[in-house]
């Protein structure tokens, strides 16, 4: 695998990118989300496209991402009859994805777009640029929560990563072809990364800024979500190592 390009900015070797967004009973953020990603990614010269997963929201997201659609002609929508869970959502965003990049991040607006052209020259070295939260905005449970998580996984799959679960992560998208995903809960982050290095894909860390929730709830922390992502660890761990680099 070739990870020595010869261009020295970003837009000469890659010109497209697609962004998505997972989302579920985010009707009040998508708006601002969506204009944000629309100036952030003009600005950038690339040839993007923005894609909303709507995992089965009941609030009306659905709806107002086709409205925004029908104005959007890069905007495209993805509905997920119910909700099926975060893996679900990513695993809808990478299989709709169609550019040479491809970047998501929450539809909770908890990280600024602003930060993501930054990261584009990285994609001449590395093949993922997966973030970490430099001052998470969450309390001390769900951050001590976050950390022995994180350290269990690397143990697990020999990962040395900060953050693995942070939502703002950037790859080449051909690392997703031919890749089975099975995880849909919040184990994908680390199914992604795990799968990725097995086979030799190089990843790069950068620190990026964590805000407040301005509006909606989160669902991350919900001890249904907690126990599945364990009980997919464990299986996903014997198929992963005996993945063939």
């Amino acid at each position: 695998m070739d990870n020595h390009h010869s261009h020295s900015s970003a837009a000469s070797s890659f010109r497209s990118i697609s962004v998505f967004f997972p989302c579920f009973n985010e009707r009040d953020n998508l708006e601002p989300l969506v204009q944000q990603a629309v100036e952030v990614l003009d600005k950038t010269g690339l040839d993007y496209e923005i894609i909303v997963v709507d995992d089965g929201s009941t609030d009306g997201t659905g709806a107002l991402a086709d409205a925004f659609a029908a104005q959007i002609p890069v905007l495209k929508v993805i509905h997920h009859p119910v909700n099926k869970g975060y893996g679900a959502a990513l695993q809808s965003g990478f299989r709709a994805a169609s550019k040479e990049l491809v970047f998501y991040t929450d539809g909770d607006r908890q990280f600024d777009l602003e930060e993501l052209p930054p990261l584009l020259p990285l994609m001449e070295q590395y093949d993922i640029v997966s973030c970490y939260r430099l001052n998470r905005q969450e309390g001390w449970i769900r951050r001590l929560n976050a950390f022995c998580w994180t350290r269990l996984v690397c143990r697990l799959f020999h990962l040395n990563l900060k953050d693995i679960d942070c939502a703002f992560k950037l790859f080449k998208r051909e690392i997703f072809d031919g890749m089975p995903l099975v995880s849909t809960g919040a184990l994908i982050d680390t199914e992604i990364l795990a799968r990725a290095a097995r086979k030799g894909y190089t990843i790069v860390q950068v620190g990026v800024h964590h805000y407040p929730r301005r509006a909606g709830r989160p669902t991350g922390a919900k001890p249904s979500v907690i126990a599945r992502a364990f009980y997919e660890l464990f299986k996903l761990r014997k198929t992963i190592l005996n993945q063939q680099p």
